[in-house]
């Protein structure tokens, strides 16, 4: 009980304290408000009512649906036999994609012509006809004085595979 009554004395005690009789700034304050012109509020804008879209084309296709299946181009697409080789065991230059892959010479050997190949890791290698390199199943057909005729096996996208020839130019210095 004697919390309560201290309590409220220190209560009554705050609030006759922090209240001030002279308010004088605030009558300042009302007055230089009052004295201002009143300003003029603008009409509401007029808005222009709703009309609905009518959307005539609800028996067309949706041009967020695929326009065919993936089952259907796989029946148009005539059937194909390459595949690569799956078997083989990769060669050394089958680790590099083929656009870091560069032929910096040639070299005849035994009658054999011998594409040079930097590696872009600073090692020269000889590959002849036949050879693989690249990411994508690349098989030298033609070694020329200053090129490398390669072709790659790539996925068609859809569940086959299908032939891309690809040149590897000689590097002038």
């Amino acid at each position: 009980m004697k919390n309560k009554v201290a309590f409220l004395t220190m209560l009554v005690v705050t609030i006759v304290g922090c209240s001030s009789h002279d308010h004088s700034d605030l009558t300042v304050f009302m007055a230089d408000v009052k004295a201002k012109p009143a300003g003029q509020i603008e009409p509401i804008p007029t808005f222009t009512p709703y009309e609905p879209f009518d959307y005539s084309v609800t028996q067309m296709r949706s041009p967020f649906q695929r326009p065919v299946t993936i089952e259907n181009l796989v029946q148009l697409l005539p059937a194909s036999s390459i595949t690569p080789n799956q078997s083989r065991v990769k060669e050394y230059l089958e680790q590099f994609p083929l656009e870091s892959l560069n032929m910096v010479g040639t070299i005849s050997q035994k009658g054999v012509l011998w594409a040079l190949i930097d590696d872009n890791d600073g090692n020269v290698h000889y590959v002849k006809e036949g050879n693989y390199l690249g990411m994508d199943h690349g098989q030298i057909r033609v070694i020329g004085e200053n090129h490398v005729q390669v072709m790659e096996i790539i996925t068609n996208g859809v569940a086959g595979w299908v032939e891309r020839p690809r040149n590897i130019e000689l590097i002038e210095e």
